[in-house]
């Protein structure tokens, strides 16, 4: 290994971005237009405390267009480093600054204090780009890029899924872990894993009352590289190959045919508002990146705007900024093979460098235009923390979006409301009252009844109130509108009527999410029945209070074979992943229409009935060789008898029953008897599906 002394220099170039590493050398680039001058600081090793060597750069030579770049030959990969911004003289932060490189694609966060990166004298910054190779032979790779439309998601935290010592992993709570239970994800039948966060985060971003009960920000919505992989998720071990270590896992996860959507956090950063840390891009740009009001007077900094309840807004429509965004995601998907996103807060996205929301914000656009992104599933939660709620009319062409609306008709139906027949229906139809006005479809629904914002599946059925008193916030933070039911007592109970209708609960809304047109999305450990004690926000603990308890997949094997069996029955009917929205209109090629509604009776629904809590519906198959299927939800106390449509050449068989216990509560279609008249009995809080195949 060369000393940094023998390190050559050369002028290098402004693109790309960042720290691309060669075998001839490696070219760093950044972007600062308030910058007066910058030094490279090179570290070997990546966690030495002190710099190996300095480059302080040529504003003549090494610099263009307000980009500082150069070009370190027989940098060996691995090697740390930042930049050293010099500023103006008054500057916000100080006019000497480390900095880390915002496009760095490893990160090195052994020295990493929060508070001994805030300005002033004796700041340091203790984190550390890293120098990575990132070639890779993807040969054999085939990313996943079927359409949403057959999609079913499944949205884990990287860390909880195997931090447990019951998972039985090698490596708990690493990328390394998570590719030991690849099988099981693959024996469950979903299409798509949804990570949250695994782009580097700053765990000690925690309000005070949190941090001294010694929490820390666990889900990882505080980011401070938007391209780099999350050291907490690496091998220490084997820290230095973040990059690797990120794609064996998308690898791993291909050759299962699952595909990977990562959670990004674009509307935020670590950084947080007045007072926070200096990182990055307070100190390379910070006269645009953030959202900033006009200054008061001259004495004073402009104040930060706050759109996301976390300190500060990110700027995205400014051009630059837009670009950097953009180009963040191509890179996830050039050199990880990713494929596809879901974005956090998505409505900040669409907010002007006033603050004010645009009709055509160029962020949106440039994202679903950019030729690397084009044909990959982009997933907006269409509403920030400052009241911008955009659901159905999120700007772009093919966005889809996290169906809040859907979450809380659902809920509430299966709680027991009365008068929801309408609202229902549009749920379960893909809400076209939503999404068709503007010429979507329903893969444009991501349907969900729980996500890792609010209730696990067990908590939504065990709990009325939020218990996060663990948090340290008195209780005061996390959503109280969580539209459960404790089915008569809060909490944990050994009262076996109180189980046996919570397990009732706990399928039919599983069943339900299955049933619908859209694209299900299910949160990891709901299959099993995870519960997290209550607490609807638990984004700063870490221990088996949230983690995945494995032996609950055995405990709980009933309701793991239910939900593996009714995405089953999902996957075997193509009518309830159709393309386009139900029309109701008959067909003279089909059966039946695609879509019959009932009441009681066969022939008519009563929409507008304020005491209705039974809905059912008869959905054709979209050939002969489809089996119809008639569902019917009935969330009332009493029992019902109900004639079912008489096919002619087809016979009736109970696939789904909520009411009865496994294995009777799903029947797979080699097991179902024919019924033996048109009519069946549904029990009072369940859910009965029937499949219609031809006479033997």
């Amino acid at each position: 290994m060369t000393s940094g002394q023998d390190w050559q220099v050369a002028r290098g170039s402004r693109y790309p971005l960042g720290a691309t590493w060669t075998s001839a050398g490696t070219n760093f680039s950044v972007f600062s237009r308030e910058a007066e001058g910058m030094e490279l600081l090179i570290y070997l090793p990546a966690d030495s405390p002190e710099p190996t060597r300095v480059i302080r750069l040529d504003p003549k030579l090494n610099h263009t267009f307000f980009f500082w770049h150069v070009l370190v030959r027989d940098l060996p990969a691995g090697a740390g480093y930042n930049w050293r911004v010099l500023l103006p003289e008054g500057s916000e932060h100080g006019q000497s600054l480390e900095v880390l490189d915002p496009l760095a694609r490893g990160i090195c966060d052994r020295h990493w204090v929060r508070c001994r990166a805030l300005p002033g004298p004796g700041r340091q910054l203790g984190l550390r780009g890293l120098v990575l190779d990132t070639q890779a032979d993807w040969s054999g790779d085939r990313p996943v890029r079927h359409d949403l439309a057959d999609a079913v998601i499944y949205e884990l935290h990287v860390g909880h899924f195997t931090r447990s010592p019951t998972a039985g992993v090698s490596e708990p709570g690493t990328f390394a872990g998570l590719i030991e239970k690849i099988p099981y994800l693959k024996s469950l039948g979903i299409t798509h894993v949804q990570l949250m966060p695994v782009a580097a985060f700053d765990p000690e971003d925690v309000p005070a009352a949190v941090a001294e009960r010694g929490l820390r920000n666990v889900w990882g919505y505080s980011p401070y590289a938007f391209c780099a992989p999350h050291p907490g998720y690496c091998i220490p071990e084997d820290s230095g190959r973040p990059a690797e270590q990120f794609r064996d896992l998308v690898k791993a996860l291909h050759g299962a045919g699952i595909g990977v959507i990562l959670d990004v956090v674009f509307n935020h950063t670590a950084e947080g508002g007045d007072g926070g840390p200096v990182i990055n891009f307070k100190g390379l740009v910070n006269d645009i990146f953030y959202h900033r009001g006009p200054t008061p007077d001259e004495c004073s900094p402009r104040p930060w705007r706050d759109y996301t309840g976390c300190g500060n807004t990110v700027n995205c429509n400014h051009p630059l900024v837009a670009l950097l965004l953009v180009r963040c995601l191509e890179l996830w998907v050039e050199e990880y093979r990713v494929d596809g996103f879901r974005f956090d807060l998505a409505s900040v996205f669409t907010r002007g460098e006033d603050g004010e929301p645009m009709a055509n914000p160029p962020l949106p656009w440039s994202i679903e235009f950019s030729r690397v992104l084009a044909e990959l599933p982009m997933i907006a939660e269409a509403w920030d923390a400052a009241g911008l709620y955009q659901l159905g009319c999120f700007p772009g062409l093919a966005w889809t979006e996290w169906n809040g609306r859907y979450r809380d008709v659902v809920r509430r139906f299966v709680r027991g409301e009365p008068g929801l027949l309408g609202e229902l229906a549009s749920c379960l139809a893909g809400s076209s009252d939503i999404y068709a006005p503007s010429g979507r479809r329903p893969r444009n629904s991501i349907n969900f009844v729980t996500c890792h914002d609010g209730f696990t599946l067990h908590d939504l059925v065990s709990y009325d109130q939020k218990h996060n008193e663990a948090n340290g916030e008195r209780n005061q933070d996390g959503s109280s509108n969580n539209l459960s039911w404790n089915c008569g007592t809060e909490g944990e109970t050994d009262d076996p009527q109180v189980l046996a209708l919570r397990a009732r609960q706990a399928r039919n809304l599983i069943a339900i999410l299955m049933l619908s047109q859209g694209v299900p999305m299910l949160l990891a450990g709901d299959e099993m029945l995870r519960s997290q004690q209550g607490n609807n926000n638990p984004w700063c603990q870490d221990d088996e209070s949230v983690w995945l308890d494995w032996t609950l997949a055995g405990r709980n094997e009933w309701m793991l074979r239910f939900t593996r069996e009714m995405i089953a029955l999902r996957h075997r009917h193509p009518a309830l992943r159709r393309h386009h929205f139900l029309t109701g209109e008959p067909d003279p090629d089909m059966e039946l229409p695609d879509v019959q509604w009932h009441g009681p009776e066969l022939e008519t629904v009563d929409w507008d009935d304020p005491e209705g809590r039974m809905l059912r519906f008869t959905l054709s198959g979209l050939s002969g060789e489809e089996a119809h299927l008639h569902v019917i939800l009935n969330m009332s106390e009493a029992d019902m008898d109900l004639p079912l449509p008489s096919i002619p050449g087809r016979r009736w068989h109970r696939a789904v029953d909520t009411a009865a216990d496994s294995p009777a509560d799903i029947v797979e279609p080699e097991r179902q008897q024919p019924l033996s008249r048109h009519a069946a009995r549904v029990a009072p809080r369940s859910v009965a599906v029937f499949e219609s195949r031809t006479s033997a």
